[in-house]
C-alpha cells in the first residue's frame, strides 16, 4: 500500500510539474507586451524598458523559467499588476464561489442522475429506459455554453422566474449549477443503469431470491450497495471536472469565481494571476484523482494492489 501510494504521489507531482511548465510556456508565447498593458499606450520607451527589466522579461526564457519554478515551489506566483496584491491570494478569494457552484452541481447530479439510472435499470427495454438513454446522450452532446445561454433566454429573459446572472441569491445558483451538471447527470444515470443491470445478473442475486427475499430487499440491500462502490469513487472525478469546466459556465452566467478571474487575467496578460488560477485547478483535479484511487481501495475489498 505504501509503495503504491508513493508511486501515485510521484506521478501526481510530475503532473503538477508538467502543468506548471505548460502554463508558463503558453502564457509567455501569447501575443502582447505585459509592460505596455501595465503602463498603457502613452508610456515612453524608457518607462517600458524599466518595467520589462523589473519584470525580468529581458532575461532568456530558460532563466525566467528556472526562477519562476523556484518561486512556485514556495507558492509565490508573484504580484498582480491589475488587481494588486499577491496573485495566489486573489485567486483564493474567488475559490469559495467556484467550490459552491461545483458543490451544487454535484448535488444535482446525484439527486437527479442516480434515481434516473436506477429507474431505467428496473424498467430496462421500456420507454422510460430509452428516454433516459436518449436524454443522457443529448446532455453530453450539447455544448455547455449553448445550454447555458438557452436557459438564460428561457427562464431569465422570457419567463423571468430565475436570475440569469449571479446576484448573491440562492436562486442564482440554479441555472449555472444545472448547466454544469447536465453532461455528468446523464453520464451518471447511464453508469448507474449499467452497473445495476450487471449486479442483477450476478449469482448472489439469484441466491438471495432463492432464499425467499423480497425483490425490494434484494434490490435495496444487495444490488444498490454494490452499485454504489464505483459510483462513489467516480464522483470525485466528477467534482474535479466541475471545477475545471466552471471556467466556461462562469463566463456565461457572470459568476465571479476562479474561471472568470482566469479568463480576465489572460485577456489582460496578468501572468501571475492566470497561472495561479490554472495551477490551482490542476492541483485540485490531480489531487481528487489520487483521492479517488485511495477511496476505491477502501470501499471495495476485492481490489488488491496486485490488480493495479
Amino acid at each position: 500500500m505504501i509503495t503504491y501510494l508513493a508511486r501515485r504521489l510521484g506521478q501526481s507531482v510530475f503532473l503538477v510539474f508538467g502543468a506548471i511548465t505548460i502554463v508558463f510556456l503558453v502564457l509567455r508565447v501569447i501575443s502582447g507586451d505585459p509592460a505596455t498593458l501595465m503602463l498603457g499606450a502613452q508610456a515612453t520607451e524608457a518607462e517600458l524598458a524599466t518595467a520589462r527589466e523589473q519584470l525580468g522579461l529581458n532575461d532568456p526564457l530558460w532563466e525566467q523559467y528556472v526562477r519562476h519554478l523556484g518561486d512556485v515551489v514556495t507558492l509565490d506566483f508573484g504580484e498582480s499588476w491589475r488587481l494588486g496584491g499577491d496573485a495566489l491570494t486573489n485567486v483564493l478569494e474567488r475559490l469559495p464561489a467556484t467550490l459552491t457552484l461545483a458543490g451544487y452541481a454535484l448535488l444535482l447530479t446525484i439527486v437527479i442522475g442516480f434515481p434516473l439510472g436506477v429507474h431505467a435499470a428496473r424498467n430496462t427495454g421500456k420507454l422510460v429506459d430509452r428516454l433516459v438513454s436518449s436524454l443522457s446522450l443529448a446532455g453530453q452532446a450539447l455544448p455547455s455554453f449553448w445550454v447555458g445561454i438557452m436557459l438564460v433566454l428561457i427562464f431569465a429573459r422570457t419567463l423571468g422566474v430565475l436570475p440569469g446572472t449571479a446576484d448573491g441569491t440562492p436562486a442564482s445558483l440554479i441555472l449555472p449549477a444545472f448547466t454544469l451538471a447536465l453532461p455528468f447527470l446523464g453520464w451518471l444515470a447511464r453508469l448507474v443503469r449499467n452497473g445495476t443491470l450487471e449486479e442483477l445478473g450476478r449469482d448472489y442475486v439469484r441466491t438471495a431470491r432463492s432464499k425467499g427475499l423480497t425483490e425490494r430487499a434484494v434490490f435495496g440491500v444487495h444490488v444498490l450497495r454494490n452499485t454504489l462502490t464505483p459510483v462513489v469513487t467516480v464522483l470525485g472525478l466528477v467534482l474535479g471536472n466541475f471545477i475545471a469546466d466552471a471556467v466556461i459556465i462562469e463566463q456565461v452566467f457572470a459568476w465571479q469565481g476562479i474561471g472568470t478571474l482566469m479568463i480576465d487575467s489572460i485577456v489582460h496578460r496578468d501572468y501571475a494571476v492566470a497561472e495561479a488560477a490554472i495551477v490551482l485547478i490542476a492541483v485540485f483535479y490531480i489531487g481528487l484523482n489520487l483521492l479517488v484511487d485511495m477511496l476505491y481501495f477502501a470501499l471495495d475489498p476485492r481490489i488488491t494492489l496486485e490488480t493495479v
